[in-house]
C-alpha cells in the first residue's frame, strides 16, 4: 500500500507549470492581449481573481476555473513580477 500511495501522490509538472490548472490560467494570461494588459497591473494572482471574473467569467475559455483550488498562486505571482 506504501508504494501504492507514493505514486498517487506523485503529479507531474505541465509544461514546465506546477500542473494543468496553472499552465492554463498562465497560458491565458501572457498571450491573451486582453488579459495580459488586466495582468500587468497586479502583482498577486488572488488579487487578480475578482477582476478576471468579472470581465471574462467564471474561468478560462478552456473551463479552468480562476479560483480552481488545484493552481499554485506563488507560481503565478511569479509570473506576474515577470510581466511588470
Amino acid at each position: 500500500m506504501n508504494k501504492l500511495q507514493s505514486m498517487i501522490d506523485e503529479r507531474p509538472t505541465f509544461n514546465g507549470w506546477r500542473n494543468y490548472e496553472t499552465w492554463n490560467v498562465s497560458l491565458w494570461l501572457q498571450n491573451d492581449f486582453s488579459m495580459y494588459k488586466i495582468a500587468r497591473q497586479y502583482d498577486r494572482y488572488d488579487a487578480l481573481i475578482p477582476r478576471l471574473e468579472l470581465k471574462f467569467g467564471a474561468m478560462t475559455p478552456d473551463g479552468v476555473r480562476w479560483m480552481d483550488g488545484l493552481i499554485d498562486t506563488d507560481e503565478l505571482d511569479e509570473m506576474l513580477a515577470e510581466l511588470n
